[in-house]
């Protein structure tokens, strides 16, 4: 019987599929990373062969050889938050054509957490890398500058350097204007005494803060004592915890803004065990618009942000980059929308 595969492993080899489905080994691995450019019915061809002789790609071999590997890394802070959930999607959507494997990290939040995923992640020669947001350790940032490996920024917008490498490319939107249009919404909606609920103090997060301050010294009714800023997880049970303990140290509020829409949906759901009128009580804005906000009893004001598009828009900056040419827009802001709704 003649024996097949790697000498060393005794594996089936790329060269072996390529043989068996008639094509080129480069065909092959085009096909079998699902390149779009290869005819579906030759990609079928080398799927086939692949199937038969039971191959496995082996990504770091692959690496070695380019001296690039076919995967991009997209690091997030959180997958329980549905925000990073449709981010995920569009990238993959995007990445899946061009054959591009999709390797995720998640730093919960955490900075040293996230410069230990770079350090290991970039030890297999990624060929891109997609970051949340613009802060992180310095020792993150000189590594990312040094290893040359081109990378775009999501959810924030900024001048802000890349280990001194120049300006970060981002696409997402203002956070801070976010934040003020919260604020100008719930002062037009006849609301006096404005306060401000938090959780997960990101730097993302204290933007809005900034912005909604903002909004209300331009009207004069500023309140910092109106502010609930907790660093723990932003959470539903957080959201209702947080708004007993805020309507207990000030009764006379009348409109609250929250970080995040699991807080605010919790703060309805509070609000209906103790019988508060809502919005007649107290008016709520929520961010990011997430599914069950439209769903709340009453439904939920949210700001919603562009997450999917955020996570489009980032990737073919990537794939521009990888192709060797310049992004267009370094800041690339694709704005947020206000969805009234009868919350406030």
């Amino acid at each position: 019987m003649t024996r097949t595969g790697s000498r060393t492993t005794g594996r089936p080899t790329l060269a072996e599929v390529a043989k068996l489905s008639g094509v080129s080994p480069i065909t092959a691995s085009r096909a079998l990373r699902g390149v779009s450019t290869v005819a579906p019915a030759l990609a079928e061809k080398v799927q086939a062969a692949a199937a038969t002789l039971g191959y496995i790609a082996n990504p770091a071999a692959r690496a070695l050889a380019s001296a690039r590997s076919h995967s991009v890394v997209v690091l997030i802070p959180s997958l329980s938050n549905h925000l990073f959930i449709d981010t995920l999607e569009a990238i993959h959507e995007v990445m899946r054509p061009r054959g591009l494997e999709v390797l995720i990290g998640n730093y919960h939040y955490d900075a040293v957490e996230e410069e230990n995923l770079i350090r290991n992640y970039l030890a297999y020669q990624p060929c891109g890398i997609l970051l949340t947001g613009l802060e992180r350790s310095e020792a993150s940032r000189q590594m990312l500058a040094a290893s040359g490996v081109p990378c775009v920024h999501m959810m924030e917008l900024g001048g802000a350097e890349l280990g001194g490498a120049g300006e970060a490319l981002s696409v997402g939107f203002s956070q801070f204007e976010a934040g003020r249009a919260a604020a100008r919404h719930l002062i037009a909606r006849g609301r006096r005494r404005l306060g401000f609920i938090a959780a997960q103090l990101d730097r993302r997060v204290m933007q809005r803060a900034e912005g909604f301050r903002q909004g209300l010294a331009e009207a004069g009714l500023s309140a910092p004592e109106l502010e609930l800023l907790a660093p723990e997880p932003s959470s539903i049970a957080l959201g209702g915890a947080l708004f007993s303990q805020l309507l207990a140290q000030a009764d006379d509020v009348d409109g609250l803004f929250f970080c995040n829409d699991d807080l605010a949906q919790g703060a309805v759901l509070q609000a209906l065990r103790e019988d508060i009128a809502v919005p007649g009580r107290v008016a709520m804005v929520g961010f990011n618009d997430l599914p069950a906000s439209a769903h709340m009893v009453p439904r939920l004001t949210s700001i919603r942000t562009p997450r999917a598009a955020v996570g489009r828009a980032a990737a073919q900056a990537l794939l521009t980059l990888l192709d060797g040419k310049r992004v267009a827009v370094s800041q690339l802001d694709l704005g947020f929308e206000l969805m009234v709704r009868e919350s406030s």
